[in-house]
């Protein structure tokens, strides 16, 4: 990546998270990111395709994220344990404003675009990875399973920003625990 596509990125992605996709402008990034409107484009065909490139970086952060867990955890359960560990960590970090891909999508409704089209692709990716996470700890339902974890880190992500995230995240963590410890009462009722 060159030096300045990275700046451009590195200061979009900035931008869009702290205040929101169409709330900043592209000749703003331009500016705070000290490059000409030529290597702007020469980069990005225009904003919507810089969305897309600061979604796809936190995509891969995030699939980063679960590598490191599926390689550092032990048994199956501790793996999504250290995934939901993860997520409860990044909403406590400083400057959280919530899931990048639910505030892109919530400004992105209409399904065919490509912004939209980024969150749905990161989505489908977590919630199957999830779901074979739990089929991996002997969830004989890990499908509807992994909707909850799924639905729970959602809530999570929301109010983690509005509230204290403190008990947000504690709330997450024992849902997600619960999740491992009665993983078999829906099948079995």
């Amino acid at each position: 990546m060159s030096e300045a596509r990275e700046r451009l990125l590195s200061t979009a992605s900035a931008l869009f998270y702290a205040e929101g996709l169409h709330a900043v402008g592209v000749d703003r990034i331009i500016a705070e990111a000290s490059v000409t409107r030529a290597t702007m484009y020469r980069h990005f065909r225009g904003k919507d395709e810089l969305v897309v490139a600061y979604l796809s970086a936190i995509d891969e952060a995030v699939r980063a994220q679960v590598a490191a867990a599926r390689e550092s955890a032990g048994s199956p359960d501790d793996v999504v344990r250290a995934v939901a560990r993860g997520i409860a960590e990044s909403i406590e970090s400083q400057g959280f404003r919530g899931c990048a891909f639910l505030n892109a999508v919530a400004e992105y409704p209409d399904a065919e675009h490509p912004v939209h089209q980024a969150v749905t692709r990161h989505r489908d990716w977590f919630r199957e990875t999830v779901t074979e996470l739990l089929a991996a700890t002997g969830d004989t339902a890990p499908e509807p399973a992994a909707r909850h974890f799924v639905m729970l880190r959602d809530g999570a992500m929301a109010a983690g920003c509005l509230s204290d995230p403190a008990p947000v995240c504690e709330t997450f963590l024992l849902g997600v625990e619960g999740l491992l410890t009665y993983r078999d009462a829906a099948a079995s009722s």
